[in-house]
């Protein structure tokens, strides 16, 4: 989360905004919320999981990491999901991704 709260500036020049989840409690999210400038919601279940198509390790009882690009009219133009810790998506990486869109828009 430290990556993207580096790259917001940058993000919301794009118009796009941050959003995190997590399985943790309400108390716990908002430890790690004082830390980044972007809302991270709290109390992710398998259900929720299920839900957006993610993995849910049963050992911990944690969603694995599940990324998400959406247009401002909802349309997800990207999704990385990870049965692991490895294989989370990189803020650059979304700056990119986000200014080739942008690039892409204006040639239209």
């Amino acid at each position: 989360m430290v990556g993207f709260e580096e790259h917001k500036a940058e993000i919301a020049a794009l118009g796009a905004t941050v959003i995190a989840a997590s399985v943790d409690e309400e108390d716990k999210a908002r430890e790690i919320a004082e830390t980044v400038s972007f809302p991270i919601g709290f109390g992710v279940t398998r259900t929720d999981a299920q839900t957006i198509g993610a993995w849910w390790s049963t050992e911990r009882e944690i969603i694995q990491p599940a990324e998400f690009i959406l247009r401002t009219d909802g349309k997800v133009v990207s999704s990385t999901y990870s049965s692991g810790p490895i294989g989370r998506v990189d803020a650059a990486d979304v700056v990119r991704l986000l200014t080739f869109y942008e690039k892409k828009k204006s040639k239209t």
